[in-house]
């Protein structure tokens, strides 16, 4: 069984900075795209940043986040940093079977985790 946990969410200010781990089980993705989604409440689950043979990012968090993986760890990690009030949602880890050009685009990842908290205090 395939599972994604997310870690590393919790309550920040305003330019500080959180690093969200997702740990992969049930097989491995070091060839799969893996994004991180984020969801606000009263909005839409909007596309954050991807990872396959490149990285991916949305253009409201280009130069402050960035995604990593560790195939050995079959993890991905997003390092945000300069975090904004705006920045706060439930951040989901999302997995593709395989390689997807369309990143952004939720209906293409296969496996979801449960999502963290993000919450950034003005």
């Amino acid at each position: 069984q395939v599972q994604l946990v997310e870690f590393g969410g919790g309550l920040v200010q305003a330019g500080g900075s959180l690093r969200l781990s997702c740990a992969a089980s049930g097989r491995t993705f070091s060839s799969s795209t893996m994004g991180w989604f984020r969801q606000a409440p009263g909005k839409e689950r909007e596309f954050v940043a991807a990872i396959s043979w490149s990285t991916y990012y949305a253009d409201s968090v280009k130069g402050r986040f960035t995604i990593s993986r560790d195939n050995v760890r079959n993890t991905v990690y997003l390092q945000m940093n300069s975090l904004k009030p705006e920045d706060t949602a439930v951040y989901y880890c999302a997995a593709n079977r395989g390689y997807t050009g369309s990143y952004y685009h939720a209906p293409e990842y296969d496996y979801w985790g449960q999502g963290t908290q993000v919450t950034v205090s003005s």
